[in-house]
């Protein structure tokens, strides 16, 4: 389907969402929902990248990934919630440590031009 100019993105991006939105009429927890769109959105922004997004398509595969999430949550709701809220807060974690250090590293090179001037 990559071949295909748009349908090659965005068909699978359906799919995906299909898959979410049973989860969400299944029960899950609003933990493990954030968790399938991450993977969701990942596939779906990388994906956008030519040849980049392809040979990423290769390995990560979010249907499959939240289809095994979603069997998890039904076999073992606890652990899946429990390792979905890790899971989200570590990602959260980072970009928020991402954005600080981005912020930082912004300052330091401002003060820097000005103290050049």
């Amino acid at each position: 389907m990559g071949f295909l100019p748009g349908v090659g993105d965005w068909l699978p991006l359906v799919v995906s969402l299909d898959l979410l939105f049973s989860a969400a009429r299944l029960g899950a927890g609003g933990w493990v929902l954030a968790r399938m769109l991450g993977n969701i959105a990942l596939d779906a922004l990388v994906g956008t990248v030519p040849l980049a997004g392809d040979l990423f398509d290769l390995g990560w595969k979010a249907n499959r990934r939240n289809l095994a999430l979603l069997e998890e949550l039904l076999d073992h709701p606890v652990d899946a919630r429990r390792r979905s809220r890790l899971v989200v807060g570590a990602v959260l974690g980072g970009a928020v440590g991402v954005v600080a250090a981005g912020v930082w590293l912004g300052w330091q090179v401002l003060r820097w031009l000005l103290g050049m001037v």
